[in-house]
């Protein structure tokens, strides 16, 4: 689902401040040179004097430089990619992973199946950038934020944030912002050099912080993961190393405040992406509330609770293997399990309070001995036909991949059902995510006096759906 709207009606928002629009587009004034976000206080500028782009890179490649005072750099991102799911839609969720710094346009083009050729066409037509621009506008951001909370020197902060150089570093800070990097360093509010790294990730509101906080401690595994009151903190495994997150609400407004100590500073855009991904911080509420709102059964659920998320993963991988491990058990005791096979088979790390083991790698299940599954055989073998499936590429467990191609590939893996090949590619980001097999779907269905095909009218928002169906009473 695109947002359609024209010209005329993203000048009433932008005129309106609202706040629901950051990130679905910026708007660029000619006469001052800047961008802004839609709910930027300034004053309005007049009609004719703007033009609307549908990211940032784009106004950046247009010659605008970010507004100081709104931050566009730093809006939640679009929710319109993963809704979407298209080539546009995976290849903006590979870029904010980092996948062209590791593996350039031409890597990006290859993991969603288009020459690098076809894949600019189709990006710049959509978002009028192509994928190196969103790229580098990517970087600019990372950039900043290494700027203004650490005291790294700026040729390691332009090789962290992916430049090819320190003058390419320079030209483009001073394009994106009309300050040079130690401009910004001057004038930043927070101390750095503490070995943390501190961002912040802002939200769409309505934000229901303490329904995904329940989620995620509710499936905490001991090792890997600690939550407690509005504090939840883990090991992340990244492209270049290791991570450590420590994550607590923001005051006063909807989003995050995440403190990273990275092995690798090149994984924190991929850092940044994950955790914004597990909490679900890109989603639409407004979009979600406006479809299920009046649906006589749904509605009453989406007006007590506003802004539900749908957890999502900063690892398929592991999300696939709590899945299988999770068949046919309660949730407390999957959790056990897979407590287990992470003290077997996990990596130990330098971590805090009890969280200091990576969860295990596919080569590292494949390695474990059969006592540290703790599970029956048949599970036990097929957690290692997918681990060994995802080292032989068979199965493609990885940021941005086609939903239905994924969900084939786990199907096709003995053991693996549909419940959790669908489980998995909700994790990973479906909203329309749906589990007409799910036991307790099914009975929260029957109380309500209804079949599964009432869900065809809560499409795109299915998982939305299924979790305050799921979450019914708590």
């Amino acid at each position: 689902m695109t947002l359609t709207l024209d010209d005329d009606q993203r000048y009433r928002v932008v005129a309106s401040r609202d706040a629901r629009f950051d990130g679905w587009f910026v708007v660029a004034v000619r006469t001052t040179g800047i961008y802004c976000r839609p709910s930027c206080p300034s004053i309005t500028p007049k009609r004719e004097n703007v033009s609307f782009y549908r990211s940032a890179a784009a106004a950046v490649h247009g010659g605008y430089r970010a507004c100081r005072r709104c931050r566009p750099d730093v809006t939640p991102g679009s929710p319109e990619w993963d809704v979407r799911g298209d080539i546009v839609g995976r290849a903006m969720t590979l870029i904010a992973d980092g996948i062209v710094d590791r593996s350039g346009v031409p890597g990006l083009a290859q993991r969603v199946g288009f020459s690098t050729r076809q894949l600019n066409r189709i990006l710049t037509a959509e978002l009028g950038a192509g994928p190196l621009a969103i790229a580098l506008d990517q970087r600019v951001r990372n950039a900043r934020t290494l700027i203004e909370t650490t005291d790294l020197g700026f040729s390691e902060i332009a090789y962290a944030a992916g430049f090819g150089s320190i003058r390419q570093f320079n030209d483009a800070i001073r394009v994106a912002f009309a300050l040079t990097p130690t401009e910004l360093r001057g004038r930043r509010r927070t101390p750095a050099g503490t070995g943390w790294l501190t961002v912040t990730l802002p939200a769409r509101e309505p934000y229901s912080h303490d329904q995904v906080m329940r989620y995620l401690a509710a499936r905490a595994i001991t090792g890997v993961e600690s939550v407690s009151e509005d504090r939840y903190v883990r090991t992340l495994r990244l492209p270049h190393g290791r991570g450590l997150v420590d994550i607590r609400p923001l005051d006063g407004r909807a989003g995050l405040v995440a403190s990273l100590r990275l092995t690798d500073l090149r994984d924190l855009a991929p850092c940044v992406n994950r955790v914004r991904r597990l909490y679900d911080l890109d989603a639409d509420p407004v979009s979600v509330a406006a479809a299920l709102g009046d649906d006589p059964v749904l509605g009453p659920m989406v007006h007590e609770r506003p802004g539900l998320r749908v957890p999502g993963t900063v690892d398929p991988y592991e999300t696939a293997v709590r899945a299988i491990v999770g068949q046919q058990v309660s949730v407390a005791a999957a959790r056990t399990v897979a407590g287990r096979l992470v003290a077997a088979a996990g990596s130990v790390v330098e971590g805090f309070e009890g969280v200091d083991r990576l969860f295990p790698s596919p080569e590292e299940v494949l390695l474990a001995p059969d006592e540290a599954f703790g599970m029956p055989v048949s599970r036990r073998e097929t957690l290692r036909r997918l681990s060994e499936s995802v080292v032989t590429g068979e199965v493609a467990l990885e940021q941005g991949a086609d939903r239905d191609t994924l969900r084939r590939q786990l199907r096709a893996v003995r053991g693996i059902g549909p419940w959790t090949a669908d489980y998995v590619a909700m994790r990973c980001g479906d909203p329309d995510g749906w589990l007409p097999t799910d036991l307790v779907l099914k009975g929260a269905m029957v109380r309500h006096g209804l079949d599964m095909s009432a869900a065809e009218s809560w499409r795109p928002w299915r998982a939305y759906a299924m979790h305050y169906l799921w979450t019914e009473g708590v």
